[in-house]
């Protein structure tokens, strides 16, 4: 949590940092206690819960105040408001980092929709830049936190995705694998992933390895889900079998450079 541009360590205890986790993640939004006590406990509160979230929200303010130099009043009337049956994260006096991500992943589909390539990398790219690690690491969850966390990673990788599809587009080819390289080994049975890995490994000239990935994939899906790749990855692997690609034998651009090259089948 950081205010005014700088970062502060605040040591807050598991509970109350999962109140605050789902208070900020939903701010502007009511939160009833119940919810609280939902996250909290996970079905089994105990019978001092209503007063143990009254005492867990008292110390998210305190934390708040050690961060931001406000007064606990001050956090009270403008950042961890009370209302009727719950409480809310004002959204009107702080930024925060999910939705300005979100926005820009927003912006960068709206770009790609319309062909704007390098405007739509760029948002992607900033985008992703937001990020500091996984999302809720340092917190226990409860159902509605680890939602919450699935949906983001979830729109992290397709971000990933659509970034590497956009820099193979304008011939970044390298940057793409290298990002591309990492998140494979992260992820081994996200399915768009591997299908832009194997693009630019084929693109580069790089068969064999492409079609090790594919069979990598494949593997992983079979043994731990019992599935077998989806038809745009095979249709891929097949095409890079039958040597059919034109790509196949471009030159290794250099990074950065504008190359032309054939639009691949899209995901």
């Amino acid at each position: 949590m950081s205010a005014d541009d700088r970062s502060e360590t605040v040591e807050l205890a598991p509970k109350p940092r999962t109140v605050l986790a789902l208070l900020v993640a939903n701010a502007g939004r009511l939160i009833p206690v119940s919810s609280l006590v939902r996250e909290v406990w996970n079905g089994f509160p105990p019978a001092s819960s209503l007063r143990n979230i009254q005492t867990y929200v008292f110390q998210s303010r305190k934390a708040l105040t050690q961060i931001n130099g406000m007064l606990l009043r001050e956090v009270g009337q403008e950042l961890i408001l009370t209302r009727p049956g719950g409480y809310m994260f004002s959204d009107s006096v702080a930024r925060f980092d999910h939705r300005d991500y979100l926005q820009l992943a927003e912006r960068g589909r709206d770009a790609l929709r319309t062909g704007a390539v390098g405007e739509g990398t760029d948002a992607f790219a900033r985008a992703l830049a937001l990020w500091r690690g996984p999302a809720f690491v340092d917190t226990v969850m409860g159902p509605a936190l680890e939602a919450r966390r699935r949906h983001l990673e979830e729109s992290r990788l397709g971000v990933v995705e659509s970034l590497c599809a956009g820099r193979i587009e304008l011939g970044h080819y390298h940057e793409a694998l290298s990002d591309l390289s990492a998140s494979v080994s992260e992820h081994p049975l996200h399915e768009g992933l591997h299908l832009q890995y194997m693009r630019v490994l084929d693109i580069l000239g790089s068969r064999a390895q492409a079609l090790e990935a594919y069979h990598r994939l494949r593997l992983n899906l079979v043994t731990e889900l019992g599935i077998e790749p989806g038809a745009p990855v095979q249709r891929l692997q097949q095409r890079i079998l039958n040597a059919t690609d034109m790509n196949r034998t471009a030159p290794h651009p250099p990074t950065g450079m504008m190359t032309p090259v054939a639009r691949q089948t899209a995901v």
